[in-house]
C-alpha cells in the first residue's frame, strides 16, 4: 500500500496544473473574505472561507498565507478554511517582539476563539511547522490531525545535526547591521533562499517572487523575519518542555520534498508524535506549494478526508 501511496504521488507530479494555474494564482475562492483579527498584543490578518469541519493552514518564511490558495480551493467544499498570515509576516502587523513560537501559537489560539472554532485540522510549513507543533503540545485536544511540511521543529529529534548543515545560515543571520545590508535589497537576499532550497528554481515562478518580495519590503517586514529565527534557541527550550509531558496524541502526516527533508521529516515527527505516516512529494525541494502544488494537495487532502 506504501508503495503504491508513493507512485500515485509520482504520477500526480507529473501533471501540470491547469494551463491557467500555470504562473501560481494568488487568489482565494469566491466567499472567503479577509479580516484583521486583534490576539494576543497584535494583529493578525486572516483569510476565511468554506464550510464544515475546521482546517487552519500556517505558512512559513520566504512566503505568506497566500502560498495555500491552491489547497484552499480544494479544502473549501467541506471543510472551513482559516488561513493567517503569521505575526510580522505579510499583512499581519510587526509588533517588536513575541516571536518564539509558543507565544506564536497563542496567536493562531487566539484567532480561534475569536472565530468561535474549537477543534480543528493544522496543515503547515517551515515556520509554521514549530507554530503548530507549539499549538499542538499546548492545546492537544483542539487538534484532530497535524500536517507537518519539510522543516525541522528547534530542539525536537535530529535539531543538532540539522543545525550544522551550512545551508541554514540564516539561522544566525540578522541583527541591525544585517537589516540595513537587506533594506531595499529584500528580493536579493529572498531569490538566494527560493534558489537553493527548490530542486528546480524555475518552480518558483517570477511572478511569484515578485509577489511574496513586496511584502517582505514593508516597513519592519525584514526585522520581523530575522525574529523569527532569532527566537529559535528559546523556542528549542520550549519544545524540549513539552517533550518531556509526551508524544503529540493526534493523527501526523510529515511530509519532505524529495530533494530536501524527504524522509527526516518522518524522523522529526516521530520524535514529537505517537501516531505518524510519512510521506515524500517527488521532483520537490522545499517549497513543496510552489514546486509540485498538485502532488501536495494531493497528499495534504487524502490525510484530512
Amino acid at each position: 500500500m506504501r508503495n503504491l501511496y508513493v507512485m500515485l504521488l509520482f504520477l500526480a507530479s507529473l501533471l501540470p496544473f491547469p494551463s491557467s494555474a500555470a504562473t501560481k494564482s494568488f487568489t482565494f475562492p469566491a466567499g472567503f473574505k479577509t479580516q484583521k483579527i486583534t490576539t494576543n498584543g497584535t494583529r493578525l490578518h486572516v483569510r476565511v472561507g468554506g464550510q464544515g469541519p475546521a482546517v487552519v493552514l500556517l505558512h512559513g518564511y520566504g512566503e505568506t498565507g497566500d502560498m495555500w490558495a491552491p489547497l484552499a480551493a480544494k479544502l473549501a467544499a467541506n471543510h472551513t478554511v482559516i488561513v493567517p498570515d503569521l505575526r510580522g509576516m505579510g499583512l499581519s502587523d510587526h509588533p517588536p517582539g513575541g516571536f518564539d513560537k509558543k507565544n506564536e501559537a497563542l496567536d493562531i489560539a487566539g484567532v480561534l476563539d475569536s472565530l468561535k472554532i474549537d477543534k480543528v485540522d493544522v496543515v503547515a510549513h517551515d515556520i509554521g511547522n514549530m507554530v503548530a507543533y507549539a499549538f499542538a503540545a499546548q492545546q492537544p485536544e483542539r487538534v484532530t490531525k497535524l500536517v507537518l511540511m519539510d522543516a525541522p521543529v528547534p530542539g525536537v529529534g535530529p535539531w543538532d545535526e540539522i543545525l550544522k548543515s551550512p545551508l541554514l545560515w540564516h539561522f544566525r543571520f540578522g541583527g541591525p547591521d544585517m537589516e540595513r545590508l537587506v533594506k531595499g535589497r529584500e528580493r536579493i537576499y529572498l531569490d538566494r533562499f527560493w534558489n537553493e532550497f527548490s530542486a528546480d528554481p524555475k518552480r518558483f515562478d517570477e511572478a511569484s517572487r515578485r509577489h511574496y518580495a513586496k511584502f517582505y519590503a514593508l516597513p519592519g517586514a525584514m526585522h520581523s523575519g530575522f525574529e523569527q529565527f532569532h527566537a529559535f534557541d528559546q523556542d528549542a527550550i520550549d519544545n524540549k518542555a513539552y517533550l518531556a509531558k509526551g508524544l503529540l496524541p493526534m493523527p501526523v502526516l510529515a511530509v519532505g520534498g524529495e530533494k530536501s527533508f524527504g524522509t527526516t521529516m518522518e524522523t522529526v515527527a516521530r520524535a514529537a508524535a505517537s501516531n505518524v505516516q510519512g510521506a515524500v512529494v517527488p521532483n520537490a525541494g522545499h517549497w513543496l506549494m510552489e514546486e509540485q502544488p498538485q502532488a501536495t494537495v494531493a497528499v495534504i487532502v487524502n490525510f484530512l478526508q
